[in-house]
């Protein structure tokens, strides 16, 4: 039995929201038309590929995006609350100009006061880590030598790639978080390794919103 456990990571189709600059955490928006169609383009792509298990943050935008990823292979996802994105609290829903009216105290330390600082009624960076970083081990664990797709979020994304690559929660992000890429990570001897990030191939010549 191969103790090799691959995880191919697939952040949601673009939304309404990823378009309009709001940000969204928590709450959610729909598949915009060309969301819908990345996510079928990436359900053709993956029409050959072997998964063991499949699931996927609970939210709409992603639940949507694997059903329309499955369709092709008739692939069954288990939906996992842990796979959401952050918990932006009071800032979510808003762009930013409109926190900088409304919250520009509070948007002012997001952005500056590190990982440990508590958004109103949401989530700390670090308290975020921990979950994404503690739900990856647990599927890790519990799939030994198994291949794993997962469904989830760019926030979620950036998490696992700094857990796997051993860069700090307080180191600027210089990475994309695409929407419908693949980025693929298997663990192998307890150890963690990057194997592919950020490909949109199946995409062709259309556009991929990064993350916010």
């Amino acid at each position: 039995m191969s103790h090799i456990t691959r995880i191919t990571l697939v952040r949601h189709g673009e939304t309404e929201w990823n378009v309009s600059g709001r940000w969204q955490g928590h709450a959610d928006a729909p598949l915009t038309p060309h969301g819908e169609a990345q996510a079928k383009a990436l359900g053709e792509r993956l029409t050959n590929a072997k998964f063991h298990t499949c699931y996927t943050s609970d939210l709409g935008r992603t639940v949507h995006t694997s059903r329309l990823i499955g369709a092709p292979s008739a692939l069954h996802f288990e939906t996992d609350e842990r796979l959401r994105e952050r918990d932006l609290g009071i800032m979510q829903g808003l762009t930013t100009e409109e926190m900088l009216e409304q919250c520009p105290d509070i948007y002012e330390s997001f952005r500056n006061k590190g990982p440990d600082y508590l958004i109103p009624k949401g989530e700390s960076f670090r308290q975020f880590s921990e979950r994404c970083v503690s739900v990856i081990e647990d599927f890790s664990d519990r799939h030994v030598g198994q291949s794993l797709l997962v469904v989830t979020h760019g926030g979620v994304l950036g998490a696992i790639f700094r857990h796997v690559i051993g860069l700090s929660l307080d180191s600027p992000r210089r990475y994309a978080l695409l929407n419908c890429s693949v980025n693929v990570i298997e663990k192998k001897d307890g150890e963690w390794n990057l194997l592919h990030w950020g490909d949109v191939n199946h995409l062709g010549q259309d556009r991929a919103l990064d993350d916010a």
